[in-house]
């Protein structure tokens, strides 16, 4: 299938590796022409040198800045003023309790969750409306759904993502712009690796142990892939998707309880 996405221009924040890279690589895959984010500039480079050596005739670039800030937010958009798909992400904040969760750390969690995102999407859906084409995905978490006990920082700053992103995709859809949100459970990433050491260390197990034990509280059985997801959010990117809007689609092997 033709997801129409050739030659559109794509920019991935947090994408030198992770959920972020998962989502490049599905959309260089299509054809997009994909901006590459993150702080370092020399993972950057070497992801972007990697997805042009899997994918032969992928246009991938890549722009070292800080999202979190206002010089990050103004070096992104010199490089790419103008982006036809923008999908958001940066990594959440620890998990913690209560006691842990002051004014400060709030603050922290929207600066870093929140903030980034919606101002990317200011920034880019004006264009987008003139054009007549646009796609949003929001990288949050399965928690927004069900959170967790450890996790109500990070759910927090995710839900009034989802919540922005639900108000912006009502005004837009008329344009044929979309804003939805990919809500990832398990997948196996560097994110998922930072949880089964922290399992290791709470419970006393080896690396099998800790990852069975997570993958054991999936309904599939396994974690998920990263391709899995990239693949979910090029869909929603893609042409065939422009009835898809306002959408939390949940990638978790099948373990979210609710109905809705």
């Amino acid at each position: 299938m033709d997801l129409g996405l050739t030659g559109r221009t794509a920019f991935v924040a947090a994408s030198s590796q992770g959920l972020g890279l998962a989502c490049a690589r599905s959309l260089a895959r299509e054809g997009a022409h994909v901006w590459l984010n993150g702080r370092d500039e020399k993972k950057l480079a070497d992801a972007a040198a990697r997805l042009r050596a899997e994918l032969p005739g992928a246009v991938v670039a890549h722009v070292a800045a800080d999202l979190v800030t206002d010089a990050g937010r103004a070096a992104i958009l010199e490089a790419v003023p103008a982006a036809d798909v923008l999908v958001t992400n940066n990594a959440g904040p620890r998990p913690g309790a209560l006691e842990d969760w002051d004014a400060e750390a709030l603050r922290g969690a929207v600066d870093a969750t929140l903030v980034p995102a919606v101002e990317l999407i200011r920034a880019y859906v004006p264009g987008m409306r003139e054009r007549r084409f646009g796609r949003i995905v929001n990288i949050t978490s399965a928690m927004v759904k069900s959170p967790a006990a450890d996790m109500g920082l990070s759910t927090s700053a995710r839900a009034a993502l989802t919540a922005i992103a639900k108000s912006v995709s009502k005004a837009v859809a008329i344009d044929n712009v979309t804003v939805n949100n990919l809500l990832p459970e398990r997948i196996d990433s560097p994110r998922q690796e930072f949880m089964i050491q922290r399992r290791m260390a709470a419970e006393g197990v080896d690396h099998a142990e800790a990852r069975r034990r997570i993958a054991s509280t999936i309904a599939a059985g396994r974690l998920g892939t990263p391709e899995e997801f990239g693949d979910a959010c090029a869909y929603l990117c893609s042409a065939q998707a422009g009835y898809v809007s306002g959408q939390n689609l949940q990638l978790d092997g099948g373990s979210y309880e609710g109905l809705i």
